[in-house]
């Protein structure tokens, strides 16, 4: 192996979201015993969700395939208000994982839509977290992904016009879009406080710190991570071959041909010990030279539900 460095980036890994999410589950095992049902992945971590698995959680697309009576956990990506009508209908037992920061985008697409704003959401089509907030005022909700689509939008005849935005999208494409739409709509409201997540941004600089150093960058993270196909966009665009792997079994040799220095960061719905595999992976093949890069450092912690507080 040519490799003879590995840049670990800081922060990396899981937020203060998703430990709350995994937490919640892994609490709820020990407070009301298997087996704990959960509405769609915890979080978007095919391990994380194969591991609590095998601790008695049960996944499910839908509440119908919840028995009636059941505790069940909402996924930390948040829902449509029907899902909580649904439950309640069922007799369930609802112990909701939603981040609160995605809680905060809910409570700003309800407020906007009350006071009569046509909302503009930035986001992935299909995926959970924009489900969930359109769910919230479908009606008001136009959604849009790219600059192209920003500047076909028809919103003929509106007076009042706001964006927000899904908390795991790429920053700097982000702000494309809302350049774009400022420019077509020179009195549009944004949040309070834009939406993108701390950690989605924080992990985002961090990557763009190795990858300008690196000549690959492994993401850990799954295919249906947001947050983490980001990740590995940003890396490309710094001029690193990046690739987004789950685990260590799926690293390729051929993909360090010629690199001498290999970055690795983590997907926010990624664990610390996926990480320590990868390193292990690199260490076992003779590479001992592993250097820490620290962008900023992160104090956050989000409160249990209160059904699972001490």
């Amino acid at each position: 192996m040519s490799v003879e460095k590995v840049l670990l980036a800081t922060p990396r890994g899981y937020c203060a979201g998703v430990d709350r999410a995994v937490e919640t589950v892994e609490r709820a095992l020990v407070k009301f015993g298997a087996p704990i049902y959960v509405r769609k992945q915890i979080v978007h971590n095919l391990p994380v969700v194969r591991d609590l698995e095998g601790k008695g959680a049960i996944f499910v697309d839908e509440l119908e395939e919840v028995p009636q009576g059941a505790t069940v956990i909402l996924s930390a990506h948040g829902v449509a208000p029907e899902v909580y009508r649904d439950a309640e209908a069922r007799s369930l037992r609802v112990i909701d994982a939603t981040c609160p920061l995605v809680t905060k985008v809910h409570n700003e697409a309800k407020k906007f839509a009350r006071e009569g704003y046509d909302i503009v959401l930035i986001g992935h089509e299909g995926h959970e977290e924009v489900v969930g907030t359109m769910g919230e005022a479908p009606s008001s909700i136009t959604l849009i992904g790219s600059p192209e689509e920003a500047a076909a939008l028809a919103l003929e005849g509106s007076e009042r016009v706001a964006y927000l935005s899904q908390t795991t999208l790429s920053v700097d494409e982000t702000n494309e879009v809302i350049d774009v739409l400022r420019g077509r709509f020179p009195v549009i409201e944004g949040p309070p406080r834009e939406d993108i997540c701390y950690a989605t941004q924080n992990r985002q600089q961090a990557v763009k710190a190795i990858a300008a150093k690196s000549d690959v960058v492994l993401v850990i993270g799954s295919d249906n991570s947001s947050n983490s196909n980001r990740l590995a966009e940003v890396a490309r665009t710094f001029g690193a071959r990046a690739y987004l792997i789950d685990d260590e079994t799926e690293i390729e040799p051929a993909w360090f041909d010629g690199a001498r220095t290999v970055g690795v960061t983590s997907g926010a719905s990624a664990p610390e010990w996926l990480v320590d595999r990868v390193i292990g992976y690199f260490r076992a093949r003779g590479v001992d030279d592993v250097e820490t890069v620290t962008v900023v450092e992160e104090d956050v912690h989000f409160a249990l539900p209160k059904e699972l507080e001490r």
